[in-house]
């Protein structure tokens, strides 16, 4: 029964992991066209459409690192030795404040861009 579960859990895990490549390559994907189509824009200035391209690409690779830190949860829970249950840790720690400072850029991003639409609607 053990062992059954092991082999369930790291397919659970391999799909997460799936999905967290399909998701940071669409929005890789996403990035690329929308820096084309914004360095070909006229109406836009090239800062902001960079900052724009960046926080997009950014909340695709959240999405991509909440679903990488689910597999490594799962993969945490099957571990049979501690030097792998510390790898994963290790992994899972780097992944979090990978997260918490890409969340962070992102939030500050939006405040920048609430405050100057504010500047511009007075």
């Amino acid at each position: 029964m053990e062992e059954t579960f092991r082999v369930y859990a790291g397919y659970v895990a391999l799909g997460l992991e799936v999905i967290a490549v399909l998701v940071i390559a669409c929005g890789g994907i996403s990035a690329i066209a929308g820096l084309i189509s914004r360095l070909t824009s006229k109406t836009a200035q090239p800062l902001t459409r960079r900052k724009e391209v960046f926080v997009n690409l950014g909340v695709w690779l959240l999405l991509g690192l909440e679903f990488e830190l689910g597999a490594d949860i799962i993969r945490s829970a099957i571990s049979p030795t501690w030097e792998q249950l510390g790898q994963l840790g290790a992994i899972a720690l780097i992944r979090t404040f990978l997260n918490y400072f890409l969340e962070k850029d992102i939030e500050k991003y939006a405040e920048d861009k609430e405050s100057h639409a504010a500047e511009s609607a007075e």
